[in-house]
């Protein structure tokens, strides 16, 4: 599922190979804050990515809680071409796991990082399979509330796969307050943010800031905690539009980033639908 170890992994111990169940852990592929990925094989050899909770968190009720919504949404939403594919979640022992396919690929933030030439080379699909993936998602009547670079996958030849749903919630009707508010801070909406009532249209937000990222290289509103990345959200004096960062950006392209950006929700794209409409004229699609 993942050619590269996650750099947010703990100073925990490396987990080593061995059995589990009736699988085999051939190589730890990707590490993060609530499990490991690994390279697994059945008794046929048949290689699959196994996410697998960290054992530090086995009596931990709300990251199990987490754990296990993350895998049924999945379950329920993975018929897609741009979603990772589900097989079986279930139990061994004490620990949790999520069976999913194995795909060659690395995080696109990794990509952004090492500016890999898989990145440059099929941009333009990247950015629309990204946002069909979460068209996808919305459609099913989800917010995927952690769209980030480290949760797009992207193989060798270009082709995306959208992970990690553990921080879903089903689609509201219309903006709501969550308890929790859980995130990542860089991609976070306004709203989100100052703790107000949201719905999907953060999902659209989040698209944007790994948009810019993805064809800049920078976050659009950088900051070391959430409330200096709030007050460079809302005072966009110091904001640099794309085309300044890369001339190479269409400018349609960089009207719906912009669009997408905007502090207010009703002024972006209402649904996904209409950014990836927007999107493929713009690319000529």
């Amino acid at each position: 599922m993942l050619s590269d170890r996650d750099s947010s992994s703990d100073e925990r111990p490396t987990p080593k190979p061995g059995a589990f169940g009736r699988f085999y852990l051939q190589e730890l592929i990707n590490s993060g804050g609530m499990a490991d990925i690994w390279l697994a094989t059945d008794a046929d050899q048949k290689p699959f990515a196994l996410r697998k909770l960290h054992d530090k968190l086995r009596f931990n009720l709300l990251a199990r809680r987490r754990f296990v919504r993350g895998c049924e949404i999945l379950a329920q939403i993975h018929s897609h071409e741009h979603v990772i594919g589900f097989i079986e979640n279930g139990k061994i022992g004490t620990t949790l796991y999520c069976l999913m396919e194995y795909v060659e690929s690395s995080n696109l933030k990794h990509l952004i990082v090492r500016q890999d030439s898989i990145l440059t080379e099929n941009v333009g699909n990247i950015l629309i399979d990204m946002a069909v993936a979460l068209e996808h998602v919305h459609d099913s009547g989800f917010m995927h509330l952690d769209f980030k670079p480290e949760n797009v996958l992207v193989t060798r030849n270009g082709a995306v796969r959208l992970v990690d749903f553990d921080l879903a919630q089903p689609k509201p009707d219309k903006p709501k307050k969550s308890a929790k508010n859980p995130g990542t801070p860089a991609y976070m909406a306004p709203e989100q943010l100052q703790r107000e009532p949201f719905d999907h249209r953060v999902d659209v937000f989040a698209y944007g800031v790994t948009a810019f990222e993805v064809l800049t290289g920078q976050k659009p509103f950088p900051g070391e905690t959430p409330d200096e990345i709030l007050r460079k959200q809302l005072d966009r004096s110091g904001f640099v539009p794309p085309r300044q960062l890369n001339e190479g950006i269409p400018p349609a392209v960089e009207k719906t980033i912009l669009k997408s950006l905007e502090i207010n929700p009703d002024k972006r794209h209402p649904i996904m639908s209409v950014l990836v409409l927007e999107l493929k004229a713009a690319l000529y699609v």
